[in-house]
């Protein structure tokens, strides 16, 4: 019975994931046939209701969605529990970073969730997060100073940190020798001393290099600065300052499945465009909700449609999904307008006034709503 409603309402449109699902939950509430006649009817109703009429605007409509809410945004910097160090964007400036598809987010974050029994217990955490978190040398170090006369760096590692962090020595002197080029590394009773090879340059030169070596990365992932762990609901998960998805989806402890970038750019080079798509509405969303607001999640999809629907993530400019459009009087009127017009005269591009803006500049009726639709009249001839 089921599987020849599924079929019948395939027939009429209905996505078929949106039947099965229809068709399960009838199964398990034990529905007869009758009331699961009734639950296919509702969601064809539901479905059919939810479609855009066509000759609507539907471009304006969203356009109007955002703006609206858009001017109600406060400008903030969200710290997570009260870490400097870890805080994200929200409000404004990360919807028109998200919209403008900028290459970095001012602030990258990751949310990481990891496999059991890693999510349950806390004795594995200092673990995880080491292998995740980028320690540098100056984490490990006690002291680090310029000698003036002899121009060579003095440092002295910290053993007791280094052994919690389950560092070893041999690795930072090794990392320190291939780090910086041009430089020799030797012990000298508790510390090690560096010397460029090159003394020409004198104090500025040496100054250069202690900075260089304060910032050799010894262990951890590149680009994560500080990992912080955070309870939802009964399981554990880090929350990352700093962005690098391919790496720390490596990571055995790590659940790929559910783990997540805030940088879309990263998102569809590590997992699809489909992937970065689904991670523009979600960012969208949760700016939207985070400042308190209501914008229905059709716009958003048709936001993130709109910038992913080439293959590639197109930002809402005058470079991204305005130079895709095809008339070019909609494209002039949106920024350059002389370097449009010029470009479309040289190569002799013919604009057939299909969309909105074209049709408003000349004074013609829009094709939308009532400017749809065409009235042909039929003449009767004539009696003889």
């Amino acid at each position: 019975m089921t599987d020849a409603l599924v079929k019948e309402y395939q027939v009429k449109g209905i996505p078929i994931t949106l039947l099965k699902v229809a068709s399960e939950e009838s199964a398990r509430k034990k529905l007869t046939a009758k009331q699961t006649k009734k639950v296919f009817q509702k969601l064809e109703d539901k479905y059919m209701f939810a479609k855009i009429h066509p000759g609507e605007a539907i471009g304006v409509i969203t356009a109007e969605s955002f703006g609206e809410p858009g001017t109600q945004m406060t400008l903030r910097t969200f710290h997570f529990a009260g870490v400097a160090e870890v805080n994200v964007t929200l409000g404004l400036p990360r919807l028109i970073e998200l919209f403008d598809a900028r290459k970095l987010p001012s602030t990258p974050l990751m949310e990481i969730y990891l496999k059991k029994p890693y999510s349950k217990d806390e004795k594995y955490l200092e673990k995880i997060i080491s292998k995740i978190a980028a320690v540098g040398l100056s984490n490990i170090l006690s002291e680090i100073a310029i000698n003036l006369l002899k121009s060579t760096i003095e440092f002295k590692l910290n053993k007791k940190r280094m052994r919690e962090l389950g560092i070893k020595e041999e690795v930072v002197i090794k990392t320190i020798k291939e780090s910086p080029k041009g430089t020799e590394v030797t012990p000298k009773n508790d510390r090690y001393v560096v010397t460029p090879k090159n003394q020409d340059g004198g104090l500025p030169v040496v100054y250069l290099l202690k900075e260089k070596i304060k910032a050799i990365k010894i262990k951890g992932i590149k680009g994560i600065e500080q990992v912080l762990p955070k309870k939802v609901g009964t399981e554990i998960m880090l929350i990352a300052s700093g962005s690098n998805l391919k790496e720390v989806l490596e990571i055995d402890e790590v659940d790929g499945t559910r783990t997540i970038s805030n940088n879309i750019f990263e998102v569809e080079k590590i997992l699809g465009i489909e992937a970065a798509r689904h991670a523009i509405m979600e960012e969208a969303e949760t700016v939207i909700k985070e400042q308190g607001l209501d914008i229905d999640i059709r716009h958003i999809m048709f936001m993130a449609d709109l910038m992913t629907t080439h293959g590639t993530i197109k930002g809402i400019t005058r470079s991204g999904i305005t130079s895709e459009k095809e008339s070019v009087l909609a494209r002039a009127s949106f920024e350059t307008p002389i370097k449009h017009l010029i470009n479309a005269s040289i190569t002799g591009e013919t604009d057939y006034l299909n969309s909105v803006v074209e049709n408003v500049m000349l004074n013609q009726p829009i094709p939308l709503g009532t400017g749809l639709p065409g009235l042909v009249t039929k003449l009767k001839g004539k009696k003889k």
